[in-house]
């Protein structure tokens, strides 16, 4: 149904290599156009082709079209310290270490790569992160540099903040899998000790706002002020995910996080310096701008769906996704370190309907599709209605979720141990 005018705005390409010549890539300038924002996805996290691919992307967006900013899916307090060894502090080999507690969905080799880039640059290029803190897995990191600020600007409070941290303490994982049933182990009365405590505090910062700027400063209060809305966030992570795993969640609770995670990239946009574009780095269900449902049940709103309705055309969403080979499924397993397993899965053919199918009924390979023109030449509800999510579908009119598609023949899960 959407074969003509997806092959008549695709453009091949010829390298999966991030170090190989940028030429090919071009074409993307005029796709995206002005967007300040690029999202770049993947259909599962995990994937040696899709890794490759966006460090190829970025690599491009960076040297050809001067964005400076890598945003990630990844924890916002979790992000300044690897802000500061890519500006150029520290040790090469600290890198391990900084990300030692974190899920390996690939931002090792982009940093490293900004880092490198850094060193001889005129335009230097910073990092992100726009998370709830460790994924939903853990409000500590959070919750710290909340207490360091305290210390000084307002210590009377310092004692809630530790009261909530040790709550908090013996329940943190490395994401929402491990979290949210040791969470919902809790006794309920610490459960809603938490939430209050957190929410006291939120109220409270924001009421004393003057007295905290005129001590300590607009910059520290504004990223103190944001540690603490990621800690609220995270702690209402942890109920709508435990309630989802337990068959009970309420419609579309788990938007909480996706709007914290576009909030963050408004935080970060608006503090920098007027023409800032950023690279936005997230799964596909994160950056795609219309609704996830499931089974006709709507699940969530994405961060890409934010984030369009602040930007619009300043927001370009590109997803990317595979028509063959393998996928790493996330099967939960409470009992590991990140609370799942992955599962080396092999990818059925494309089904009809899904853009997956449009690629191969088109013929394109390695290739990026505009869907923007597709979406005006194509009646409406006739084009595809599904994208790959892992081995699986997720429903959607692609044509509206995306503003384009980059295919990958061929997925392979990395070579990673959990």
């Amino acid at each position: 149904m959407i074969r003509l005018p997806l092959r008549a705005h695709a453009v091949s390409l010829t390298h999966i290599d991030p170090a190989a010549p940028l030429d090919d890539l071009e074409p993307l300038r005029d796709i995206i156009g002005d967007a300040r924002v690029v999202a770049i996805g993947e259909h599962s996290h995990f994937i040696d082709e899709f890794a490759l691919m966006r460090r190829r992307v970025l690599r491009f967006l960076v040297e050809r079209c001067g964005f400076t900013v890598l945003a990630f899916e990844y924890g916002f307090s979790e992000g300044f310290p690897l802000d500061v060894w890519a500006q150029g502090e520290g040790e090469d080999d600290d890198l391990p270490a900084l990300l030692a507690e974190a899920v390996p969905i690939g931002l090792d080799e982009p940093l490293r790569w900004i880092r490198q880039h850094n060193r001889t640059a005129s335009r230097r290029v910073r990092f992100a992160g726009i998370d709830v803190p460790a994924a939903g897995g853990s409000l500590l990191s959070a919750l710290a540099p909340v207490a360091d600020y305290l210390r000084r600007i307002d210590p009377e409070t310092l004692p809630a903040v530790q009261a909530a941290t040790r709550i908090v303490e013996p329940i943190a994982g490395g994401s929402a899998a491990v979290a949210a049933p040791r969470w919902a182990r809790l006794a309920t009365a610490e459960q809603d000790a938490l939430s209050a405590i957190l929410a006291r505090l939120l109220i409270r910062f924001r009421a004393l706002e003057p007295l905290y700027v005129a001590r300590g400063g607009r910059h520290d209060y504004d990223v103190a002020v944001r540690h603490l809305e990621g800690a609220c966030h995270g702690d209402y992570t942890f109920r709508a995910m435990a309630d989802l795993f337990a068959g009970r969640g309420l419609t579309a609770d788990t938007s909480a996080r996706d709007s914290f995670m576009a909030g963050s990239v408004g935080w970060h946009l608006d503090r920098c310096a007027p023409g800032t574009r950023i690279v936005l780095v997230a799964h596909n269900a994160h950056i795609q701008k219309t609704p996830i449902a499931f089974d006709g049940h709507l699940t969530g709103f994405p961060m890409g769906h934010y984030l369009h309705r602040t930007l619009d055309d300043e927001y370009f969403a590109l997803g990317l996704t595979s028509s063959t080979g393998h996928t790493a499924e996330m099967r939960r397993d409470e009992d590991t370190r990140f609370g799942f397993v992955l599962d080396d899965t092999a990818l059925e053919p494309p089904e009809p309907g899904s853009v997956e199918a449009a690629f191969a009924d088109a013929g394109l390979g390695l290739s990026i599709a505009d869907l923007r023109p597709a979406r005006r030449e194509t009646p409406a509800g006739a084009g595809p209605d599904r994208i790959r999510m892992q081995s699986g579908y997720l429903h959607t009119p692609v044509l509206d979720a995306f503003d384009g598609i980059l295919h990958t023949p061929i997925s392979t899960p990395r070579d990673i141990h959990l």
